[in-house]
């Protein structure tokens, strides 16, 4: 009976082991945090023209909760010809998201990107030239992180999701380019830097950068799928165009408003992905469930052994 037990379990292992990846997050970027596609805590500053689609806002327990370049008032949500949404400066109250909440969630948003692990570990600082499918990516410190154009391919599923993780620093170089292809509904991208991020002049980026400390976008640099959110520190934009809404700007013939189902909207996080086309990562949970289905078969295999085998029983030798 034990090894019926034993035999039932080895395939059931095996099975989950090469499975589909589990889901990655239900809910990283909270109500109130994804309700702001620019947050700061030391300050926000702008050179004008900027275009904001969504929040814009600016907390910090004890600070001086600054905003430069838009219309702010202390503790009033204000309209600005820039933002779609309001500028909310300091705590305020009665809007749709609030600044000081969404400041508490976007370090509790950090450390759960972080709880993802290093994933993949990639050797070189540079994206340029990659052709990654979703799952979670380390990202070495460099001179640059992007010089030409990396390209995010969803193969056509829906709910999938990037996770970037860099330790230090994310820098872009000038006119480089973050690129979308094949996605579907739901697909998220997450940059989590453990300092700051810069993203260079020109570029066309997309994403949800989380820095520890700051955000700066360089002239005319676009984030037109994706959030700058500072947790310590100030998001910097000149000339910037920022947008959580991002129909009809990704590659290939997809063109999908990814808010729609959540998503970049801050909703769900999806799952790692399979398929070609691409780079695919396994999650840590697979390796586990493989480690588990191979200790299975060790089991099994030595029992096997002690059973057939009158010496090791007891029985006369052979």
């Amino acid at each position: 009976m034990h090894m019926d037990t034993i035999k039932l379990a080895v395939p059931v292992l095996v099975a989950c082991a090469c499975g589909p990846f589990p889901a990655l997050a239900t809910s990283i970027l909270p109500l109130d945090l994804a309700g702001f596609t620019v947050l700061g805590s030391s300050a926000v500053s702008n050179v004008p023209p900027s275009t904001i689609g969504g929040n814009v806002g600016d907390w910090q327990s004890g600070g001086a909760n600054a905003i430069s370049g838009f219309n702010a008032s202390p503790g009033v949500a204000v309209a600005d010809p820039q933002v779609t949404g309001t500028v909310d400066q300091g705590t305020t109250t009665g809007t749709t998201a609030n600044a000081m909440l969404a400041q508490d969630q976007l370090t509790a948003a950090i450390t759960s990107l972080a709880s993802y692990g290093s994933g993949t570990i990639l050797p070189l600082a540079d994206l340029a030239g990659q052709n990654l499918m979703p799952g979670v990516y380390t990202v070495p410190a460099g001179a640059t992180n992007l010089s030409g154009t990396l390209i995010l391919n969803g193969n056509g599923l829906a709910d999938q999701t990037w996770i970037f993780q860099l330790p230090s620093t994310l820098i872009t170089s000038p006119n480089s380019v973050v690129e979308m292809t094949d996605v579907g509904a739901g697909d998220s991208v997450y940059w989590d830097v453990g300092s700051s991020a810069t993203i260079g002049t020109d570029s066309t980026f997309l994403g949800n950068i989380l820095a520890d400390v700051s955000v700066t976008l360089d002239s005319t640099a676009t984030d037109l799928c994706g959030r700058a959110l500072a947790e310590t520190g100030a998001v910097s934009l000149d000339d910037n165009s920022l947008t959580t809404a991002c129909t009809g700007i990704l590659g290939g013939s997809s063109g999908v408003n990814l808010a729609a189902s959540g998503g970049l909207n801050g909703a769900t996080a999806g799952t790692g992905g399979t398929g070609s086309g691409g780079t695919t990562v396994p999650e840590p949970a697979t390796f586990a469930l493989f480690g588990a289905a191979l200790l299975g078969f060790g089991v099994l295999r030595r029992r096997r052994t002690s059973t057939r085998d009158p010496a090791r029983v007891g029985g006369a030798p052979r």
